[in-house]
């Protein structure tokens, strides 16, 4: 760990940037000077930005298909990729689901299992994040217990069956690509879905006491892809408090007038628009609904949607990092991170204060990520 005092950056405060030195020491941000300085004169310096969802690591671990990397070398790539774009706590989020495949129950336990070996060895504060296909009622009984197996604290439920062409006897879009991409054959993978479908009046009930099983347990749990005020009320009275990319503002505004963490996506920030015609994250946003943004797909946006919303004025950039920092770390429960204050975790982003580059991340006073001239003032 670094004890080191920064020196003529910009800092981010809880209003806004200021001219001022930061001190860490032992892993903490703190008031006491430290011996060793370093001019960042020309930076900014802003709280490590927490990623409450994203599966952008998918491509580390399988660049293509059939091409599967050692889960451990997949992790240490996808870790150099997200400490480059300045995430210092990453939830990694993974499908079990009837799809088979990067998203089938093996695949997911070998993601788990590899998380918990190597995040020690890591700096970034990677976890993971379980996605679960809510008509797999099979798994049901087994899986508060293989939750706490895997270390998992976050679960959130989906459910990606196309039930509408299902209902009416169609063979659902892309259902023999996605077969075969499984490993499947697409009859087998037809009948599974039907057979699926054909179980969801059981699942609002298995579903009752999954949740309750699981709150019982402390688990934080979310839903995927609210679209109506009586389907968030029903995951709320289930204690899932957590609103994930809600696609209508009906289910976002009912969400945030509950008092629920409501979770936006940055690419549709950045986009200016949800890229399937959902709801825009932005009118969210300057509505006054959203308290977290989350990488989604792709982890360079988080750091591009907070900087947008201070340019267009949308929000103070303060509170747009927020967004992206203590906002996200709330949905967690870490309240050690998030922010730019003393005997937090010194968990810092450290900006050209022109081009927004990232320059330096450090997430609990160790350096994960350091590119440029700002290497040498080290050297100095």
């Amino acid at each position: 760990m670094l004890n080191v005092e920064f020196t003529g950056a910009q800092v981010l405060g809880a209003d806004a940037l200021e001219p001022r030195p930061l001190a860490v020491a032992q892993g903490l941000i703190t008031d006491v000077a430290q011996t060793t300085r370093v001019d960042l004169d020309g930076y900014m310096i802003v709280p490590g930005i927490v990623d409450v969802h994203g599966d952008g690591f998918e491509r580390h671990l399988a660049p293509r298909r059939g091409a599967m990397k050692t889960m451990h070398e997949g992790l240490v790539a996808a870790e150099a990729e997200l400490a480059a774009n300045g995430i210092t706590t990453a939830v990694l989020a993974q499908f079990i689901s009837w799809e088979g495949g990067l998203r089938g129950y093996e695949f997911a336990e070998q993601v788990f299992g590899a998380i918990q070996k190597v995040s020690d060895t890591l700096v970034t504060d990677l976890r993971g994040q379980l996605r679960l296909e809510t008509h797999l009622l099979d798994l049901y009984a087994d899986l508060p217990q293989r939750m706490q197996d895997w270390g998992l604290s976050y679960v959130v439920f989906n459910d990606h069956l196309p039930h509408d062409r299902l209902a009416k006897g169609q063979v659902p879009k892309r259902m023999v690509g996605q077969a075969l991409k499984a490993g499947r054959n697409p009859d087998d993978h037809l009948r599974m879905m039907q057979d699926l479908h054909a179980q969801s009046a059981d699942v609002p009930g298995a579903l009752d006491w999954l949740c309750k099983v699981l709150a019982a347990r402390g688990i934080q749990m979310g839903s995927h892809d609210d679209t109506t005020a009586e389907g968030r009320a029903l995951w709320r009275k289930r204690g899932v408090r957590v609103a994930e990319f809600p696609e209508t503002q009906e289910a976002a505004e009912a969400a945030a007038a509950a008092g629920d963490h409501v979770v936006l996506g940055s690419p549709n920030v950045v986009r200016g628009g949800s890229h399937n015609g959902n709801v825009s994250a932005l009118d969210l946003i300057s509505m006054g609904i959203g308290g977290a943004l989350a990488s989604d797909y792709h982890y360079p946006s988080p750091r591009r949607a907070a900087f947008m919303l201070a340019d267009r004025g949308v929000l103070p950039l303060a509170q747009a990092w927020h967004l992206v920092s203590a906002g996200p770390a709330a949905v967690l429960g870490l309240s050690d991170r998030g922010v730019i204050a003393t005997g937090k975790r010194a968990d810092l982003l450290v900006l050209d204060a022109q081009t927004r580059r990232v320059a330096l991340t450090m997430s609990g006073g160790r350096v994960s990520y350091m590119s440029g001239e700002i290497a040498a003032r080290f050297l100095r």
